[in-house]
């Protein structure tokens, strides 16, 4: 089968409703032969395509990484390249896909998690020039999904980071997903979202929805505040 037959086949896969059978099928294939077709898959039309490419990407990098730790840090530094503004690219589905490999795979998330997280802070003075502020709000959305898909996980760690002060500018976004994200991501962090700062998200009607793996929840930024405390994958 050549290159492009397979790439046509995993696409029609990665199209199907059930996540667990994609899974099961990638899973007995290398996961060299899918790196290609998941990159192109998560700038595929239909966005359960692409949400599937990211989570075959956490299971595939995983395995990777098992055999050859190095090959997948290309993988990861690839993102990172599409993400950087010199790449000529946008990098979509880059901070989703990094959030899922590193939720498998602790070695990387070691390696990589503070990347992730710079992508929500500017530079500070020359001593602390860490940041790597993204401003797109179509790629903030992905990078706050991915927050919120990792803290479960590492949550002790994410904490350490500060990055409950990282989430609540984002509060005040234009843009109603990112401000739903946040405040998921605040949640999972175990804030109760309590204060004058946060009255006005419990008006908020915004109705936005989040992958789970099991499909999406889709629910308002009003609702989620109320609710205080959203379902953790």
């Amino acid at each position: 089968m050549g290159r492009r037959e397979i790439k046509n086949q995993i696409l029609l896969l990665l199209g199907r409703p059930d996540l667990a059978a994609i899974l099961e099928t990638t899973a007995s294939l290398s996961a060299r032969d899918l790196i290609a077709p998941l990159f192109s898959a998560l700038c595929h039309r239909d966005e359960l395509v692409r949400w599937h490419a990211v989570s075959v990407f956490g299971t595939a990098v995983d395995r990777m990484a098992g055999q050859d730790l190095e090959s997948a840090r290309i993988v990861m530094r690839r993102f990172l390249w599409s993400l950087n503004d010199e790449s000529g690219g946008i990098g979509w589905g880059a901070p989703e896909a990094m959030a899922e490999i590193m939720y498998h795979c602790r070695p990387l998330a070691e390696e990589y998690l503070h990347m992730l997280v710079s992508y929500m802070r500017e530079d500070g003075p020359k001593a602390f020039q860490d940041g790597n502020f993204i401003e797109l709000p179509m790629l903030q959305r992905g990078l706050l999904w991915g927050i919120g898909r990792l803290i479960p996980r590492y949550r002790q760690t994410l904490a350490a980071m500060g990055i409950a002060g990282d989430l609540r500018p984002y509060l005040q976004s234009p843009d109603g997903d990112v401000r739903g994200l946040a405040v998921r991501g605040l949640l999972l962090l175990g804030d109760r979202m309590e204060g004058k700062e946060c009255d006005f998200l419990k008006q908020d009607r915004h109705r936005f929805k989040v992958y789970t793996g099991d499909g999406f929840l889709t629910c308002t930024v009003a609702d989620l505040v109320r609710q205080g405390r959203p379902r953790e994958e």
